[in-house]
């Protein structure tokens, strides 16, 4: 399943709210829940604009070295097993 990115509209959402606007008209409108609302709060409120630009970019590096990391483990344990197995 893809993950949906909402880095602009969780600035949106938590920049409305400081301006007064009740929590459920704001997760109405992207539609998501309270939940997701107060994680977003949590994580992303004392950033800018600048740093939410520069954070999706470092989320998808990360998310490819993870794979990556993954892989390479993958192989490791497959040659171990292949080594064992010979002797």
């Amino acid at each position: 399943m893809k993950k949906k990115h909402y880095t602009e509209q969780n600035r949106l959402c938590l920049t409305t709210r400081q301006a007064g606007t009740p929590i459920i008209d704001l997760c109405r409108e992207p539609g998501i829940s309270e939940q997701t609302f107060y994680r977003w709060r949590r994580k992303y409120a004392s950033l800018g604009v600048p740093e939410l630009r520069r954070l999706k970019p470092l989320e998808k590096e990360n998310q490819r070295l993870k794979q990556l990391l993954a892989d390479l483990t993958l192989d490791k344990h497959m040659l171990q097993e292949v080594i064992t197995k010979k002797l």
